[in-house]
């Protein structure tokens, strides 16, 4: 019988809460997570100088933040392949538990997207030596994203397409090609459409994240966003599949820890 005091463990899958790494805010922020039964917390960086802030946030909280690495398509720059070799030796220093964000995103710039596919290249080849997931950014972008999957897909490629916004053709897609979903606030926007899609996919195929401090759910869209909020992405996720929030606790913190392996 379920009660009203049974624990349960919720993961946000993606979070930049590190921005806030050495400040009072990192504490405050996690303290409001704990009171949500949000537990555990996969920190993206985006570019080499933010790795530092993640690995302090992972040092303070080595039980409930759990970092990636890798390098964000807006951080791809003409100097790319000197942040991808500066990366891969802190590949070699720190333990990671995927290669992420990596990706492409079309949205800000188009013009370097030969820059962004040859990154996206190198770095999932990192994913697949080491046995990782990755951590998907698409945006504006899902045909030519979706184009270097089926280029680079074998048995060794797997992880999250965070931030999941597209279709459900897209979705199946996107699962068809052995990824799972990363659902976060646009799923509570009224006319986004999300709702109707997430409806329809399988939990199993779903993970819960935040983007923090973007993409606030509501009731606080257009604040900043923070991974307490998790909690009111994953009430709309049950509310959508007509179940108690515990039982998409526990399927989707079990999906995060098949993807990460912890």
């Amino acid at each position: 019988m379920t009660t009203s005091i049974d624990p349960y463990i919720l993961t946000d899958t993606h979070t930049h809460i590190y921005y806030h790494a050495g400040t009072p805010k990192l504490d405050e922020q996690l303290q409001r997570c704990f009171d949500k039964n949000i537990q555990r917390l996969f920190l993206p960086n985006v570019d080499t100088e933010s790795v530092s802030f993640v690995m302090d946030a992972v040092r303070t909280y080595p039980a409930n933040c759990f970092p990636m690495l890798g390098l964000h398509p807006c951080s791809v720059k003409e100097n790319y392949k000197e942040e991808l070799e500066q990366l891969e030796r802190l590949l070699s220093e720190y333990r990671v538990y995927a290669i992420g964000e990596i990706g492409l995103d079309l949205y800000w710039d188009k013009s370097t997207l030969d820059f962004q596919r040859d990154a996206f290249r190198i770095q999932v080849a990192w994913a697949k030596a080491m046995g990782l997931p990755i951590d998907i950014h698409c945006r504006d972008a899902f045909n030519e994203l979706f184009e270097l999957l089926e280029e680079l897909k074998d048995d060794k490629l797997f992880g999250i397409f965070h931030c999941f916004t597209g279709t459900l053709e897209q979705a199946k897609h996107a699962i068809d090609l052995g990824f799972t979903l990363g659902i976060g606030g646009v799923v509570t926007f009224k006319k986004a459409g999300l709702d109707a899609v997430v409806k329809e996919i399988d939990l199993q195929h779903i993970v819960l994240e935040t983007d923090a401090p973007y993409l606030a759910p509501s009731p606080y869209r257009g604040k900043e966003n923070e991974s307490s909020y998790l909690y009111y992405v994953a009430q709309k996720v049950a509310d959508l599949h007509q179940i108690d929030i515990r039982e998409v606790a526990q399927i989707t913190t079990n999906n995060s820890k098949k993807i990460f392996g912890i």
